[in-house]
């Protein structure tokens, strides 16, 4: 009888790439932040926590929250225009 011995680790994959998020604004000024929960459930309680927690960490920063309501469709172009005209940048989420 022979033992065989199989290696379960998978090939080393691709580097990591740094992501840095950037918004165009007066870092010293107030910089307003819209997040867009997409309808799941818990997407809105998660993005309240997420506003209250970086308003807290920033106080220059303050959000609004939105929900487009249905996780299956895109968000309507007149909610989208809204979001644009409220806000400096926009954090999109979802619950489940």
């Amino acid at each position: 009888m022979s033992l065989r011995f199989i290696d379960p680790r998978a090939p080393a994959g691709p580097e990591d790439t740094p992501y840095t998020a950037a918004l165009a604004v007066d870092p010293t000024g107030p910089v307003r932040l819209g997040l867009l929960a997409n309808g799941f459930p818990d997407s809105v309680p998660f993005l309240e926590a997420v506003g209250k927690a970086l308003e807290a960490a920033f106080p220059q920063i303050t959000t609004q929250l939105w929900n487009k309501g249905n996780a299956s469709i895109t968000a309507p172009d007149a909610l989208v225009q809204e979001i644009c005209a409220a806000s400096d940048g926009v954090i999109a989420a979802y619950g489940h």
